[in-house]
C-alpha cells in the first residue's frame, strides 16, 4: 500500500513539474524580450541604413516607430554601390553609425562579410516565431554567408532582368534566353555594367549557375553580341524607352516608365524554363555590423523584422505598381505579389544567394575575358 502511495504521489509530482517547466521556459524568453526592449528604449535611437528605392521600406519604418515610439528610427538612404562604401569610411574615421542595413544580399558579402565586420544575426534571433525555422520557405532559415549566421535572407524573388523596347521587338519572337544571341540583335543590346551593385550580379549568378544556360551563355552574350555597356541606371532606362536599343539586360524602373506610356517592357523569363531561380532582389537581406551604437535596438527591430507582422508589413509595402517582393516566410499572405513572379508551389527553385553561388570572381572573369575580346574593355 505504502509503495502505491509513494508511486502516486511521484506520478502527481511529475505531472505537475511539467506545466511549470513549459511556464518557466516560456517565461525566459519572455523575460529577456522584455529586458531587451527596455534596454532598447532607454538607448532610445536606432539607425537604419537601407536601399533608396522609391521609399517601399517607409511602411516598415513607420510602423515600427509606431509600435516603439520610445526608439527613435533614424534611416540613411542610399544604394549599395555608394552606401556601403560609406559605412566602411565611417569605420576607417572610427565612427560606428550603423545598428541595421537592410540591402541586397551580394553588397553585404562582398563588402561587410568579407571585412568581418558583422555581428551574428542568428545569435540575435528570439522570439519564437522567428526562431522557428518551419516557418520560412524549404523549412529552414536562408543564410548567404558559409557560417550560416550573418546575413539573413528573408526575400525570394523570382527575377526578371532583361527588357525591351515594344516597338523594336515582338515578346512572341523571344522565348529562350538562347534567342538573344539571334545574329538580328547583335549591336542593338544595351547591359548595365556587370561589375557594379545592383541587379546584374543578381542576374548573373542566376545565368551562371543554371545548368541550360551557364558560363557559355554569359561568354557568349559579352563576347559576340557587340553588347554596349553602361554604369548609369537613369541613361540604361531612357536610351531603352527611346529605341536607342531594342534589349536592355538589368535595366530599373521599366515598368515605372511603361505606366508613363513609354514603349518598353520586360519580357516574362520567369516563365521560361531556364529561369527557375530566386534572390534576396535589391532590399530582402539584413546585417547587423558590429559595434553597434544600440545593440539593444538592434535586435529588437531585426526580430521585429523577421517576425509575421514585419513581413506582412514589408510585403504589402514593397509591392507597388513598379516592384515586388516575396517574403520567404510561408505564412505571409502571397496575394499583392503579382502574380507572374510569384513563386509556383511544387516547383524546385535554386537560391542564387545561398554560399556556393555567392561568389562573383569567377563570373566576373568571364565576362571581363569576353568584353575584352570584343574590344569593350
Amino acid at each position: 500500500m505504502k509503495l502505491r502511495n509513494v508511486a502516486l504521489i511521484g506520478f502527481v509530482i511529475t505531472f505537475w513539474r511539467l506545466p511549470c517547466q513549459a511556464a518557466e521556459s516560456k517565461t525566459s524568453w519572455q523575460a529577456e524580450w522584455e529586458r531587451t526592449v527596455q534596454a532598447a528604449k532607454k538607448e532610445g535611437a536606432l539607425s537604419l541604413y537601407l536601399l533608396e528605392g522609391d521609399g517601399e521600406l517607409g511602411a516598415v519604418v513607420q510602423t515600427f516607430q509606431k509600435k516603439f515610439p520610445e526608439i527613435k528610427l533614424v534611416t540613411t538612404p542610399g544604394r549599395g554601390n555608394t552606401l556601403a562604401p560609406r559605412v566602411m569610411a565611417e569605420r576607417r574615421a572610427g565612427k560606428y553609425l550603423v545598428d541595421v542595413y537592410i540591402a541586397g544580399a551580394t553588397t553585404a558579402y562582398e563588402v561587410f562579410y568579407r571585412a568581418k565586420i558583422l555581428n551574428s544575426v542568428r545569435a540575435a534571433l528570439l522570439l519564437p516565431e522567428v526562431v522557428d525555422e518551419s516557418k520560412w520557405w524549404l523549412g529552414q532559415h536562408h543564410y548567404i554567408d558559409s557560417d550560416g549566421q550573418y546575413i539573413f535572407v528573408y526575400v525570394g524573388n523570382v527575377g526578371q532582368y532583361v527588357s525591351y523596347h515594344t516597338k523594336s521587338v515582338e515578346p512572341g519572337e523571344i522565348r529562350s534566353h538562347w534567342d538573344f544571341l539571334q545574329s538580328k540583335w547583335r549591336g542593338r543590346i544595351l547591359s548595365r555594367d556587370p561589375k557594379i551593385s545592383g541587379s546584374q550580379r543578381i542576374g548573373l549568378r542566376m545565368f551562371y549557375h543554371t545548368p541550360e544556360l551557364g558560363a557559355d551563355f554569359i561568354r557568349r552574350l559579352y563576347g559576340d553580341m557587340d553588347v554596349t555597356i553602361t554604369r548609369e541606371i537613369r541613361q540604361a532606362t531612357d536610351w531603352l524607352a527611346h529605341g536607342k536599343f531594342a534589349i536592355c539586360f538589368f535595366c530599373s524602373e521599366i515598368l515605372k516608365v511603361k505606366a508613363q506610356g513609354l514603349p518598353v517592357d520586360e519580357f516574362q523569363t520567369a516563365q521560361w524554363k531556364e529561369s527557375r531561380t530566386i534572390s534576396a532582389g535589391n532590399m530582402g537581406s539584413v546585417v547587423m555590423p558590429s559595434q553597434p551604437p544600440h545593440p539593444n535596438a538592434a535586435r529588437v527591430f531585426v526580430n521585429w523584422l523577421l517576425s509575421r507582422e514585419g513581413q506582412m508589413v514589408f510585403q504589402r509595402a514593397a509591392n507597388t505598381p513598379n516592384n515586388s517582393e516575396e517574403s520567404l516566410r510561408i505564412d505571409v499572405p502571397k496575394d499583392m505579389v503579382r502574380s507572374e513572379v510569384r513563386r509556383v508551389d511544387g516547383v524546385k527553385y535554386l537560391l542564387v544567394d545561398k554560399p556556393e553561388y555567392i561568389d562573383m570572381a569567377p563570373i566576373y572573369d568571364i565576362v571581363e575575358k569576353a568584353l575584352a575580346q570584343a574590344n569593350k574593355r
